[in-house]
């Protein structure tokens, strides 16, 4: 599959909406009102909540249980150089790009391959059940470390930040999030190190 190592920017199929990324920024990303993520104030007022997608025409086969078969295309994946360090901030500034583009919350997962997300991590001292409990409701962006890929739900976007992590565990990580991710896949990342784990996830 291609990967697109230029200027950071996310581009969606034609059903859907498209942003173009420009130099990353720091962003608060997605918070709900019961568990907002610790450890980031939002400046100013809080940014009114994506539409959801409209029924029916439009949606993606991921949006459609009864329409998970073959037929489903194959997503466009979409990388975004990184550094380890920075990987997350990158995956953090695609995410509010596609949330002001007019995602709803709901559709999107978010996948680390080294240090949890800090949202995740904060979730999971609520116990297991609790956190998976909100993947299960769908309401909102679902944070997940990669280790646990194979339990994460598909989404019609996918975002993979490889911060770090053993190799075998993210040369895993990009095929599962590939057959999770609907319409986009963005991988954040070293391109080269991408690249590698790519080949070596469809040896493993």
């Amino acid at each position: 599959m291609p990967l697109i190592p230029e200027e950071p920017q996310i581009h969606e199929s034609a059903q859907g909406p498209r942003a173009t990324a420009s130099t990353p920024r720091p962003v608060p990303g997605p918070r709900s009102a019961a568990s907002p993520r610790p450890g980031r104030p939002v400046p100013g007022p809080a940014r009114p909540a994506a539409p959801a997608p409209r029924p029916g025409a439009g949606q993606s086969p991921a949006q459609h249980p009864e329409n998970r078969s073959d037929q489903r295309s194959t997503p466009q994946l979409q990388l975004i150089p990184a550094p380890v360090d920075g990987a997350l901030d990158a995956a953090e500034e695609a995410l509010d790009l596609l949330l002001d583009s007019g995602r709803a919350p709901g559709e999107i997962l978010v996948l680390t391959t080294g240090d949890p997300h800090p949202w995740a991590a904060h979730e999971l001292s609520f116990g297991e059940a609790a956190y998976w409990a909100q993947q299960d409701t769908g309401d909102d962006v679902f944070f997940a470390d990669a280790s646990a890929v194979e339990r994460a739900t598909a989404r019609p976007v996918v975002i993979v930040a490889v911060n770090g992590g053993d190799e075998e565990t993210a040369a895993r990580t990009l095929p599962s999030a590939m057959a999770r991710a609907g319409t986009l896949l963005v991988v954040c990342g070293d391109p080269q190190r991408v690249t590698e784990l790519l080949g070596a996830g469809a040896a493993v």
